[in-house]
């Protein structure tokens, strides 16, 4: 996030809103569609997805953020967070149990990250709990979490995970074989698993493969791990 920020000149250290802020509210004036949104209902909205949505720098505009996407329940919404210690106390009201048409996922790079912010957040009432493994940095065991965290169907709380590698200058190494263990923690248990990237590093049957950026995505779905 932060090379894609200074890519278009801009500070990544710097917490603030975007011109396309209110984009999902936002009405045409002109044209057959006059009156609409400019975003149609049954869009999929990535949400800060160059920031953090918990990031403190941002709680004087979150409120906002939040009455938008209650506005518009007709799309989905999708943001990833590295802060769960921060989601609770700042749910909007009537939040409840969540809602269905938004998720909130949480990035844990490695295992020391999973013991510390998956008890957090499998904890915190959302409708969809979905964990993203990236960069992923070492082998991890996910199944506290699923054996300990059980909906009120006996189901894993976890619904979804995806694992990737680092990309860009300096990535670090990804292995293979942890990719596949975490695919298999998730087949077992009934949990869908998509593999994002490859990463720039990828080491595989003992041999270190360096992955260009535009193959990395199409490199890892070749691998047949998306369920």
């Amino acid at each position: 996030m932060y090379r894609r920020d200074e890519s278009i000149g801009k500070d990544p250290s710097v917490v603030r809103k975007t011109d396309s802020f209110n984009l999902p509210v936002k009405i045409l004036r002109s044209g057959k569609n006059k009156g609409r949104y400019k975003i149609p209902p049954g869009s999929h909205i990535n949400t800060c997805f160059s920031s953090d949505f918990f990031h403190k720098d941002a709680d004087e505009w979150r409120d906002e953020a939040w009455e938008m996407m209650h506005e518009r329940s007709d799309c989905t919404f999708f943001m990833i967070t590295k802060r769960p210690e921060r989601i609770a106390d700042h749910l909007p009201a009537g939040w409840g149990k969540g809602w269905d048409h938004i998720t909130i996922a949480v990035t844990c790079e490695n295992q020391d990250m999973i013991d510390k912010r998956l008890p957090i957040y499998l904890s915190l009432p959302l409708f969809h709990h979905s964990v993203m493994i990236e960069p992923m940095l070492s082998a991890v065991d996910l199944s506290p979490y699923i054996e300990n965290y059980r909906a009120e169907d006996g189901s894993p709380v976890i619904k979804h995970v995806s694992a990737g590698g680092e990309s860009g200058a300096g990535a670090r190494v990804c292995d293979y074989a942890w990719v596949e263990s975490v695919h298999s923690q998730c087949v077992t248990n009934g949990i869908s698993f998509y593999y994002h990237q490859t990463g720039a590093k990828l080491l595989k049957g003992g041999k270190l493969y360096n992955i260009p950026r535009p193959m990395q995505h199409s490199q890892a779905h070749r691998a047949g791990l998306d369920t």
